[in-house]
């Protein structure tokens, strides 16, 4: 039953209740909707605990229903109830539990019907899907009836034994773990023993304020870290070893302090203690001795162990055990950061101060040796007291499976346990180096960037510069030291730059270089560790081995050092390789006695420590410094933003790679619009452009020579011969180059309008060394020649007008190319003999001497022509004669030379007026020449001649369109790409044709967003790290 209005009621139900209703009463269940019924009611709970009084309803009451309320109880005063409750309470639990029964199996048997007709009405809701039988197809069914199913179950394995064919999880589980905790501890392990290798070398270092700091903030680390297991036996020792040299100290001081006697024959129960005391000294060395050495193969064991447990899991993590996504190491964040750096041109004083380690030293002092002990392989080529290094080479140190080496700008990777891989490598670095030094120069400031990686790898970032010297050799360039002295500097200057300086100790110490200038870097020496090379070299060769000691203490030289330390590497043989040359060192301070002696200390020497303590102040130095070069980078960036924001507001940032691209882009288009043009646009430029260029040759020596004979048969014969040796020589190779001039105009024609339209002027350089250089490239095919030599001589052949118009189309041509010539013609004579009689009047202008006699000469052979109409082409040698006499005559001395020249251009002009009036009584001449000009006095034969010229001008025109759309566009266009592509990989030619303070800036800010990103990502991590 439900109560309808309270807020128990769901909303379903709550809607079959008229609101208007004024009286609230129950609704029977099964009035209400089936799913109501089924789903809301039977799990809606009374969300209003606290439900008021019931009103005076009408009410029904089932079995099913709560009981009517009991009437409330009499008050314990009265007897008599207490009586009737004393007596008759066993027959009121008698039937309070009959009642219960029945109350559960009236339940009961309510909700098992009322489940069944809730399934039953669920089960008519769904829909027939015997329908759809047809979705399925035909063979599964088939397959069911001819499988049996029962059979292939029994057929099947049980569980049981599928179970005992797979592994135990439960050990894998618990080697995993072990696996785990072996891995935690070792790498804990290995971090703590580079900590103790870290506290040793500043402890001993020679600063007594780094002694002091350190030793104050890792009093408490020691205590809690170093003293569990292996590293508290390694901590003993290490206060073993100093306890005993205190007590060696205090002895010597004692022996040395101790007055001597006054009697002059000392007696032997004196003697007797000094022995003693000597004896107990050198005991005391012995043991101090193998201490160190006890303490020293704990720690070579320990960090050996932490290496193959190290590389085991690189190994599996390489293979995707783990299953994670591989992400960069923060070496590599850290060394991409140092990449963009040395490729960024540093302004608005931005520099980059963030730490490397700078690797400097005198020539073939042996630094070479060193970093590659520290890298673990020989990559570097080598020479006898030759100069190697020539230029600087960065390498990235970091721990991975591979031993392996790769450059920033390649892909390949050089396998370091492989000897060709080896030389390989050698042989790219000095062809790196080579390659970066400029002709007539030594050395070289570019940077060679390289990658090693490998197991037991100390992450660092080193910078190998070229050695210093003293002196120019033969075959260097004269500025060669002070080149490297430079570079030196400017590695050096950063202070946050760790100087790794390397001292050759089997030469005289007073002959180094470097050292003084290391002392001028960092005079006070915060952030210079020294390395003394060759030490089994100096301790045969040096009389005194308590010079070593000096100069190891930092007691010898004037420059200080954070840390000294002792290497050798190896005995100078090229071919040794890297664990020999550690067996040599490492058997070499065993047995020799500057460790022996106490002149060295057991963390001062081999290049293991050496690389433990660089790689320590490294990373103590980038912690210290990244975020404050962050922030100078910030700053940058937001300098140039507004510099940007205030000059070029509406343009977009755009570098010079996106800038070039835009442009490719649009010089693309321009070349793809070419093959828009028209076929009707190419044939009239080209066809006019053919005429411009062989009218001259066609009027001077086809036209007036032919013009020249008597008959027809003579003036066809003559213009056959002459277009026949035109057409062989002279007309295919005139036709091409009007071609390719017209596919250049048209190709500038075309970028001329594009940079109309809202074109960047910063673009210009580049497309104008595009078109030049495309059209340098561009050929014309050859064998277009052959085939246009053919059509030409085809259409000169063809003598036939077909119909009038063509005719007067001929005539009409004949006349204005003869109008044309005849305007230039008294051009040239108007300036030959300068103005006329009107023009010096009026202009008030006067004829030059020259022109003088020109003009006397032109009036003279005037009254020549006049007298001789059918004149020919040329002056006789007696005419020339008579012309000159006349003019002397005349007070005017003329030359032959200039008689004939005024005499060309008088005839020019004569013989084109007659043909024009002659062209005027042709054009009625079209029904003479059907007849073949026959009882005709009309000949038109230079009509004919004309018709033939513009017909060859239609076909060669109408040739070279088709070989320009077809061929000629699409050869240029992929000229253009070529071009395109070649610049685009010449970044410096880009430099060149894209510039301006626009692209500077917008180059600027790219690099030092990307810069303050790739830092921000490297803190991000470094803080993980941490």
């Amino acid at each position: 039953m439900l109560r309808v209005g309270s807020k128990a009621a769901c909303m379903a139900c709550r809607n079959l209740v008229s609101t208007n209703m004024g009286v609230r009463f129950r609704i029977p269940l099964q009035k209400l909707h089936p799913l109501s019924r089924a789903i809301h009611h039977r799990y809606s709970g009374n969300t209003n605990p606290q439900r008021p009084p019931h009103r005076t309803a009408a009410r029904y009451f089932t079995s099913m229903s709560r009981l009517p309320m009991r009437p409330p109880k009499p008050s314990p005063g009265s007897g008599r109830s207490h009586q009737q409750q004393r007596n008759f309470w066993v027959v009121r639990l008698a039937a309070r539990l009959l009642k219960l029964r029945y109350i559960l199996l009236g339940t009961a048997v309510g909700g098992g019907y009322t489940a069944k007709k809730t399934y039953e009405e669920w089960k008519d809701m769904l829909p027939d899907f015997s329908e759809y039988n047809w979705v399925i197809p035909d063979f599964v069914w088939e397959l069911s009836e001819q499988i049996d199913l029962d059979k292939l179950a029994k057929a099947l394995p049980e569980m049981e034994e599928i179970a005992k064919l797979l592994p135990d999880f439960d050990k894998i589980g618990e080697n995993f773990t072990f696996l785990k905790s072996l891995l935690s501890s070792g790498v804990s392990l290995g971090s703590e023993v580079k900590g103790a290798g870290l506290h040793l070398l500043l402890e001993t270092s020679g600063d007594p304020s780094l002694k002091a700091t350190d030793s104050s903030t890792t009093a408490t680390q020691d205590d809690k870290q170093y003293k569990k297991g292996l590293l508290g036996e390694l901590i003993l020792i290490q206060q073993q070893i100093q306890r005993h040299e205190e007590e060696v100290r205090r002895a010597a001081t004692a022996n040395s302090v101790r007055p001597p006697s006054p009697e002059p024959a000392p007696n032997p129960p004196q003697q007797k203690p000094k022995s003693s005391d000597k004896e107990k000294i050198d005991q005391l060395q012995e043991e101090l001795l193998r201490t160190q050495l006890k303490y020293q193969r704990m720690l070579e064991r320990l960090e050996k162990e932490n290496k193959e447990l190290r590389k085991v899991v690189l190994q599996k993590d390489d293979k995707g055990i783990h299953q994670r996504k591989i992400k960069k190491s923060l070496i590599d964040l850290y060394s991409e950061v140092l990449d963009i750096l040395s490729d960024y041109d540093a302004n608005y004083n931005t520099q980059d101060h963030l730490p490397r380690v700078v690797v400097v030293g005198d020539q073939s002092a042996g630094k070479t040796s060193v970093l590659e002990m520290i890298a673990q392989a020989r990559i570097f080529p080598r020479g006898s007291g030759e100069m190697m290094t020539r230029s600087p080479v960065k390498v990235t140190l970091s721990e991975g499976p591979h031993h392996v080496a790769l450059f920033k700008d390649s892909g390949r990777e050089f396998d370091l346990t492989k000897e060709e891989d080896l030389a390989a490598l050698r042989h790219e670095i000095e062809l790196r180096m080579r390659k970066s030094v400029k002709e007539g120069q030594t050395v070289s400031s570019e940077t060679i960037s390289l990658s090693v990686k490998g197991p037991g790898i100390q992450r660092m970032v080193l910078v190998d510069l070229p050695g210093v010297i003293s002196t120019v050799t033969t075959g260097m360039a004269t500025d060669t030291k002070e080149t490297i002295f430079s570079i030196s500097r400017a590695y050096m200057q950063n202070p946050n730059a760790i100087i790794l300086c390397i001292q050759d100790g089997s030469v005289d110490a007073e002959r180094s270089i470097v050292t003084d200038l290391v002392s001028q870097m960092d005079p006070h020496g915060k952030r210079t560790i020294f390395v003394l090379t060759k030490v089994d070299l100096a301790e045969k060769n040096l009389a005194s081995p308590s010079r070593i000691q000096q100069i190891v203490e930092g007691k010898l030289f004037p420059m200080k050092a954070l840390g000294y330390f002792a290497v050798v590497t190896g005995k100078g043989s090229s071919g040794e390789s890297i664990d020999s040359i550690k067996d040599y060192e490492e058997d070499f301070f065993q047995s020799s006695r500057l460790l022996r002696d106490g002149m060295l200390k057991a963390h001062q020497v081999t290049t293991k420590n050496l690389s433990l303590a660089v790689s320590d102040c490294f990373w103590k130095m980038v912690r210290e410094s990244v975020e404050q070069q962050a922030d100078v980078f910030k700053a940058s960036r937001f300098n140039l933003e507004t510099e940007w924001k205030n000059n070029y507001p509406r343009l977009r940032e755009l570098d010079r790679n996106e800038l070039f691209e835009k442009a490719k882009n649009e010089i693309l288009d321009e070349v793809i619009s070419l093959s828009q043009v028209t076929p009707q646009h190419w044939e009239s430029i080209l066809q006019k452009k053919l005429w411009e260029r062989v009218s001259t040759h066609v009027i001077e020596n086809i036209y007036l020579p032919a013009a020249q004979t008597m008959d027809s048969g003579t003036f066809n014969t003559t213009v056959d011969i002459k277009l026949k040796q035109w057409t062989d020589k002279q007309l295919p190779h005139k036709a091409l180059e009007v071609a390719w001039e017209t596919l250049q105009e048209e190709f500038a024609r075309f970028m001329a309008e594009y940079k109309g339209k809202d074109q960047d002027d910063i673009f210009d350089k580049l497309k104008e060394a595009v078109k030049d250089e495309s059209i340098k490239r561009h050929k014309w095919n050859e064998r277009a020649m052959d085939s246009l030599r053919v059509i030409q001589h085809n259409a000169l052949e063809d003598r036939s007008i077909t119909d009038k118009p063509q005719w007067d189309a001929a005539i009409q041509f004949m006349e204005e190319t003869l109008q044309t010539r005849l305007k230039d013609t008294e051009s040239v004579i108007k300036d030959m003999v300068g103005p006329d009689w009107k023009q010096r009047w009026l202009n008030w202008q006067n004829r030059t001497p020259d022109q003088h006699i020109r003009n006397e000469t032109k009036n003279e052979l005037d009254r020549l022509l006049k007298l001789h109409d059918d004149h020919t082409a040329y002056l006789a040698n007696d005419e020339v004669t008579t012309v000159r006499k006349n003019l002397e005559g005349r007070g005017v001395e003329v030359d032959p030379v200039l008689i004939k020249d005024t005499w060309h251009q008088l005839y020019r002009r004569h013989f084109l007026q007659k043909a024009l009036s002659h062209c005027n009584l042709c054009k009625r001449g079209f029904y003479y020449y059907q007849r073949h000009f026959v009882d005709s006095e009309l000949e038109c034969n230079d009509v004919v001649l004309f018709w033939r010229i513009q017909r060859m001008l239609v076909i060669t025109a109408n040739t070279l369109r088709q070989q320009l759309t077809n061929t000629e566009v699409r050869r240029l266009e992929k000229n253009v790409k070529e071009v395109l592509d070649d610049f685009g990989e010449d970044m410096e030619r880009k430099t060149q044709l894209i510039t301006g303070r626009r692209v500077q800036l917008a180059e600027d800010l790219k690099k030092v967003r990307e810069i303050q990103e790739k830092l921000e990502a490297f803190i991000e991590a470094l803080h993980k790290e941490k």
